[in-house]
């Protein structure tokens, strides 16, 4: 029995069985490259679902954490935390919002949003206003007020009844949205691309549309960058490419470039809903953290990784569509933004097949939706990266027939 049939035998007598894993145990990490526990290399177009900033040993990152660690680890929210102040003080320079909330996660940052919301409407309408629009085919997290947020059925089966007080519209519709809306909706919740759902970007028309609405009807506009900010797609939070000013905006992901972290930014008319004891986090923004969250930015802008972002992903979008020029038969086509892409296959049920073929040769990429190939490899990624993993693919469909 090798190490990594060890590890997996032990796991599945221990572990709730509530992920389908794949047969692997990494080791060690270096740059953008994994390495299992019997040594073989792999090229990761994953990063720990989109996790993964800046790859693996980032030298800033990690004496940062080795310093703070060796200072003090937790000491609560009872108490201010300097690098928490110093994070939200980053966080708010670099964007258009005013306050910061720190949690753990991405669904505790779209949970605190969804309550800011709920405040947000009961303050300005004496309780008349507590409905939240979401879009179909959403992903937000699987908190039971993420998870009703979530536009997707197969992700709420057998967890009814929901909590009640969400409509769902279409993506990309606005007449869809409109119908929704009502003298009980206080906000509206979305992706700028929708990640879970198939990398479905937004229309720049779409976004601008819904916040002249909420602006209209004194709502809130809310985005759910979990996935798509932090450098990701391009810019530093992804809303800036549609040109509008959300109200609110759930992080997480690559804030803390593998350090658990969760952040809700929000307008200072938002964030004037919350008050001492209407929410908090226990580990929210802790030392460690925080500190992670401040050199993931420090990092991201001393390598202009944003930049990086709209390079190397344009190459990778590009490189993604020679391949699909390749394999008609196979690949419908590509869509995404930054280093956020996706191959969107004919058949569905070639995705795990691929995914086992790519990972035979060395190369990690899971799945969006039900037809899509994602990737989201790390900022740090080169061209050379982008060749590399597009020779796997290649092999890969060539494999299919």
């Amino acid at each position: 029995m090798t190490k990594t049939e060890n590890i997996i035998e032990r796991g599945q007598q221990t572990v709730m069985n509530t992920y389908g894993r794949f047969p692997y145990v990494f080791e060690k990490g270096d740059g953008v490259y994994l390495y299992d526990k019997e040594g073989k290399k792999y090229l990761d177009f994953v990063a720990g679902i989109a996790v993964n900033s800046l790859g693996y040993g980032n030298p800033r990152l990690l004496r940062r954490l080795q310093e703070q660690m060796e200072r003090c680890m937790h000491t609560s929210n009872l108490y201010w935390i300097e690098a928490q102040v110093a994070l939200a003080e980053r966080l708010t320079e670099k964007s258009c919002f005013d306050k910061v909330f720190f949690c753990n996660s991405g669904a505790e940052a779209v949970e605190s949003s969804l309550k800011l919301a709920r405040k947000y409407g009961d303050l300005t309408s004496n309780g008349e206003r507590y409905e939240i629009i979401t879009m179909e085919n959403s992903f937000h997290g699987r908190t039971f007020g993420s998870i009703t947020a979530t536009g997707q059925q197969k992700y709420q089966k057998g967890l009814g009844p929901l909590l009640p007080g969400i409509r769902y519209a279409k993506y990309n519709d606005f007449d869809s949205v409109l119908e929704q809306v009502h003298d009980h909706t206080c906000a509206i919740l979305l992706e700028p691309v929708q990640g879970e759902g198939g990398l479905i970007p937004a229309t720049s028309e779409f976004m601008q549309k819904i916040r002249a609405l909420c602006d209209e009807r004194d709502m809130l506009m809310m985005v759910d960058e979990v996935q798509t900010g932090i450098g990701r797609c391009g810019t530093l939070f992804a809303h800036e490419q549609f040109g509008i000013e959300p109200d609110v905006c759930a992080l997480a992901k690559g804030l803390g470039g593998g350090f658990p972290i969760g952040a809700m930014l929000a307008k200072d008319k938002a964030a004037a809903a919350f008050h001492p004891g209407d929410h908090a986090s226990t580990f929210g923004g802790n030392p460690m953290a925080s500190t992670a969250g401040l050199a993931v930015l420090e990092e991201i802008e001393a390598q202009n990784l944003t930049e990086n972002a709209r390079t190397v992903g344009a190459y990778l979008h590009s490189q993604a569509e020679t391949l699909a020029a390749k394999y008609p038969a196979h690949i419908k086509g590509v869509r995404g933004l930054g280093l956020m892409q996706g191959i969107v296959l004919n058949n569905p049920d070639e995705l795990l097949t691929i995914r086992l073929e790519a990972g035979k040769r060395g190369l990690l990429i899971i799945s969006a939706g039900h037809d899509v190939l994602r990737m989201v490899p790390p900022l740090i990624i080169e061209t050379k990266h982008i060749d590399e993993a597009m020779s796997i693919l290649d092999e890969a469909f060539a494999a299919l027939g």
